[in-house]
């Protein structure tokens, strides 16, 4: 029974979130509204498209995330299967909603999700998925953030590195990038966002148990885009093989920029350099596994995060946060806010 009740709350916290938005955007509007559509759009560096309609219900106080239009699945491995959107649209809800409330499924009563069958987000049994659990989902909370207009995008991945080699020797790190601003609040910088929160590991560990120095591990100044709040900055992140091994990246976010919102500036875009031991410097793309020689360097620069707001404009500044905030009053977002204006 207590259980039920758990499932209950969050059930009526989601229906106000909804009510709230509406409201919102019937104020923009100058108009009353019984029915809103969100749209959003992005794309993932292969060219897939992730495309979402959240059709409010209003009378209900339900929705519908509705993902027709998105692309195929690939034949790579970044499919998302169904349980990654569910958990990236429960996420996206109980960082908005203006309740405390432990997440539960009770997040999902009012919502119904439309996934196309054989689409990028809905792949066959036998599809590779590995990849829709740090590339794909950063991006889908990124799609329903932006169409509820409540903060801009993200660095976009995990950006996933391992290397290894025969020797029993292996790595795996994710590493941090540049958050997105909103309404109210700059983008941290060199932080892990939404759907990770992994730690990395110490230098003095890393150089003692591997056969690497890191070179340099640093802010990357200016990767946020600009806006009346700046979006956070990536990281720069250098790495020296002493050994022959074997490295491979998974990221994204290398060809489409970290969008901004309302005016906001773009982040910039990741990049993964190989730098020879002879100088030459040779750009891996976002995926690709490659032999590393002693004396050769991998060069990681993490995307930024997106701006909000146009530079400049103290009037519309002032209206943006009467929109947005009405519905992003409490929550993840908001203690996530207060505690950027700790920093």
């Amino acid at each position: 029974a207590y259980m039920r009740y758990i499932q209950d709350n969050a059930e009526t916290a989601v229906k106000d979130l909804l009510k709230s938005v509406l409201h919102s955007f019937s104020e923009k509007e100058h108009k009353h509204q019984d029915n809103i559509k969100l749209h959003a759009v992005d794309y993932m560096d292969d060219g897939s498209k992730i495309c979402l309609c959240i059709d409010i219900d209003g009378q209900h106080s339900k929705a519908k995330f509705d993902f027709t239009g998105t692309s195929e699945q690939v034949w790579y491995n970044w499919n998302a299967p169904r349980s990654i959107t569910n958990s990236a649209i429960i996420y996206c809800l109980r960082a908005m909603i203006a309740h405390e409330i432990p997440l539960n499924n009770g997040c999902m009563r009012p919502i119904e999700v439309i996934l196309p069958p054989g689409s990028l987000l809905n792949p066959h049994k036998d599809a590779a998925v590995v990849g829709g659990n740090v590339l794909t989902s950063q991006r889908l909370v990124d799609v329903i953030l932006h169409a509820f207009g409540a903060c801009a995008a993200s660095q976009g991945c995990m950006n996933n590195i391992t290397w290894g080699d025969n020797k029993a020797t292996s790595y795996y790190e994710t590493v941090a990038g540049g958050a997105g601003a909103g309404p109210n609040w700059h983008g941290r910088s060199g932080v892990h966002t939404h759907m990770t929160n992994t730690r990395i590991t110490d230098p003095e560990i890393l150089e003692k148990r591997f056969p690497v120095v890191l070179q340099k591990f640093c802010l990357r100044p200016f990767s946020g885009g600009q806006g009346k709040y700046r979006g956070g900055d990536g990281v720069d992140r250098r790495i020296l093989f002493r050994r022959t091994m074997t490295l491979s990246m998974l990221t994204d976010r290398r060809v489409h920029h970290p969008y901004g919102l309302c005016g906001g500036e773009n982040g910039q875009c990741g990049k993964n350099l190989l730098k020879r031991v002879d100088g030459r410097l040779i750009n891996l793309g976002g995926k690709c596994s490659v032999p590393m020689e002693p004396g050769d360097t991998f060069i990681l620069l993490t995307p930024g995060g997106g701006g909000f707001g146009k530079v400049n404009d103290e009037e519309d500044k002032n209206s943006e946060q009467t929109e947005f905030q009405s519905f992003i009053e409490r929550g993840s977002l908001f203690d996530y806010k207060l505690t950027q204006e700790g920093v």
